[in-house]
């Protein structure tokens, strides 16, 4: 019944506030003759109750105290009242000295102004509240309320509370706060007692809690995890706040807490590069990113306009995917200077052209294929982007000075056992020995220009190539996918029970491709430590679980068999026998097998042969020549193998 009244109109709320005023001046009168009303003027208190009705009346309408919601009443309410209490009694105080200054008496006492002040403001502010707890009680009066735990006692956990308090849909009653600071334990906010996180376990069994909501942003991942395992046990719905920056008009709807993306448990403590470094080498430099408009490209881009630096180049052949990065730009960062350029990196007159134009000083390289399935069953399509569009964009990096070349690689190029791999190891060799030719190869230099590929050059540019595994919420990744098939009722598929995989975050990743871009010399091939494996299917169930359902019982889960090309663990070469340690603890240099850059010509004039005629056995077979260890896995490719 009492959910359905209606929010009073304001005159109404006007109203009863200068009532409440003139019964404070009354109580005034009473307590300053000790109730004794005899002694009395009622002259002079008619008097002064018709000057503070309409000192009260102006005051109100100047600072709108009758604009707030009763019900809702917060703290800037508060402080608009004490201001207005404050001002009508002040104005009377003043009135009373140009009263004094004028040798008249007093119309009222400046005691009689203190204790109205007081009354005034008490009541005004206790009869909101009284109203306020009123709506709460008969809220909390439902039966079928869930109960929740807030972890975060801060101004998140405040506002998340409050959302609850204010909102008469959300039936939740909060049970309690739980925060890691010991200063807050103990505390209580707005009744809500603020206990220890060492007490969430009891607290979660003891009061069969249906919910714990994250309003922290400072909560390490170990920690997250912990608590979300708790809850999963114990089928607790884990919640998340938004960040502060996109809170509407500066509070949290009931619509933005929403359930906690398996993202939010798998990043890791923030990483640290070098932002002077960076800046440094990166300060009005021309830059040109291939494969912008991808996952990585695209990131690289926002992370690159971080810094002071020139002209930025986003090139990629996806018109679409280009336009929506450029316009995404152009929201964000209008001062800065960018532009699009559509084009395909294995279109080598289109790429000197653009080379010819803007002659950039760094090359950040992220084009290529990356799904492997597609890329078994179009060896030659594979080839003619990863590796001779790396020979492209490589050859004319070296022909128009660039000064470094940053090339995007993976975890697949190790040890490959499927074509994408073995394209973007073999990318991986070419970039390699080419940077070995034009900087250590002192003989082939002649008055210190060097002939590659029948261009005079001069050996200035240093080719870097940066490793990494699988980067969350990337195009075609894992996690989309889950959402996607859990969103539809499953069946999520898996496809094997034992695959693991590392995950990194996109932003992660890409500060790290920045900093071993400027900390390389030339010729490395930087990994990135990746943490721990993740087992797919645990990742799988988890992500039903925080969707708030049941693996195998509401969301089936299916196993689909490796795919083409796929093997159970992917590897980064990231233990002490295959890695040097670098200055960064997050970045190593690989020990790999080096490669005359004059042989590996000769191999791609043949493999560019069989590409170009689509002749995919022979690209296979080709490759395996180049890369001794690429051997295929679940393919049809493993008859080569088996031949050899």
């Amino acid at each position: 019944m009492f959910s359905k009244i209606n929010i009073v109109p304001r005159w109404l709320i006007f109203v009863i506030d200068l009532c409440i005023c003139l019964i404070s001046l009354a109580v005034a009168y009473l307590v300053r003759y000790n109730f004794d009303l005899s002694s009395l003027n009622y002259t002079e208190f008619s008097r002064n109750i018709l000057a503070i009705s309409v000192i009260n009346v102006f005051v109100f309408f100047s600072f709108r105290t009758y604009t707030g919601i009763i019900r809702y009443t917060s703290a800037q309410d508060t402080f608009r009242i004490l201001f207005a209490v404050l001002s009508s009694n002040g104005i009377f105080f003043f009135f009373n000295l140009f009263i004094i200054a004028s040798g008249s008496t007093t119309y009222i006492s400046n005691t009689l102004l203190v204790i109205n002040g007081l009354t005034s403001f008490l009541f005004l502010i206790t009869y909101r509240v009284m109203t306020k707890y009123f709506f709460m009680y008969i809220k909390n009066l439902k039966l079928d309320k869930k109960k929740v735990i807030i972890y975060g006692a801060g101004e998140g956990g405040l506002a998340t509370k409050r959302v609850f308090d204010h909102d008469g849909r959300v039936n939740k009653a909060i049970v309690a706060f739980v925060d890691d600071d010991d200063r807050k334990v103990g505390k209580t906010i707005d009744g809500v007692r603020i206990l220890s996180t060492s007490r969430l376990e009891s607290l979660v069994i003891d009061h069969e809690i249906d919910e714990i909501i994250f309003a922290s942003y400072n909560i390490p991942v170990e920690q997250k995890n912990k608590v979300v395992d708790l809850c999963l046990e114990n089928d607790v719905l884990v919640l998340n706040i938004p960040p502060a920056d996109v809170w509407e008009g500066g509070k949290i709807s009931p619509s933005q807490i929403q359930s906690i993306n398996i993202e939010d448990l798998l990043n890791r403590k923030p990483i640290k590069i070098d932002i002077k470094g960076i800046q440094n080498q990166l300060k009005d430099k021309r830059i040109l990113i291939t494969g912008a408009a991808g996952s990585i490209g695209s990131e690289i881009v926002r992370q690159l306009m971080k810094f002071e630096t020139g002209l930025i180049i986003l090139c990629d052949q996806s018109e679409t995917a280009l336009h929506n990065i450029y316009l995404e730009l152009e929201e964000t960062h209008k001062n800065n200077n960018f532009h699009a350029f559509v084009g395909d990196v294995r279109d080598v007159v289109r790429m000197e052209y653009l080379f010819d134009t803007y002659k950039p000083h760094y090359v950040y390289h992220a084009a290529a294929y990356k799904h492997v399935p597609l890329m078994e069953d179009n060896p030659a399509e594979a080839v003619k982007t990863n590796v001779f569009g790396t020979k492209n964009i490589s050859d004319l990096s070296v022909k128009y000075g660039v000064q470094k070349f940053v090339m995007v690689s993976t975890d697949k190029a190790v040890n490959p056992t499927n074509v994408m791999g073995a394209t973007k190891r073999i990318a991986e060799i070419y970039v390699q020995s080419l940077n070995n030719s034009l900087h250590y190869k002192n003989t082939v230099f002649a008055n210190g220009l060097s002939y590659i590929n029948d261009l005079k050059i001069k050996p200035n540019t240093r080719f870097i190539t940066t490793r990494f595994g699988n980067v969350l919420g990337s195009n075609g990744s894992v996690i989309p996918r889950f959402r996607q098939q859990i969103e539809k009722g499953g069946p999520v598929t898996v496809t094997h029970p034992e695959i693991t995989r590392y995950f990194m975050t996109i932003p992660e990743a890409c500060r790290l491709v920045l900093e071993a871009g400027c900390m390389g010399s030339g010729g490395e091939i930087f990994v990135f430590d990746m943490g721990k494996s993740v087992k797919i299917v645990e990742l799988a169930k988890k992500m039903i679980r925080l969707a708030g359902l049941v693996p195998n019982e509401d969301i089936e889960i299916q196993y689909s068999g490796l795919r083409p090309g796929e093997k159970l663990f992917e590897e980064l070469l990231n233990d002490n026998e295959n890695t040097m340690p670098t200055h960064h603890e997050k970045i190593m240099i690989g020990k790999v097998r080096e490669y005359e850059f004059s042989t590996v010509e000769e191999q791609f004039q043949t493999l560019f042969e069989y590409a170009k005629h689509n002749n995919d056995r022979q690209v296979v077979i080709a490759m395996k020549d180049i890369v001794k260890e690429y051997k295929s896995m679940n393919s049809i490719f493993e008859e080569l193998d088996q031949k050899v």
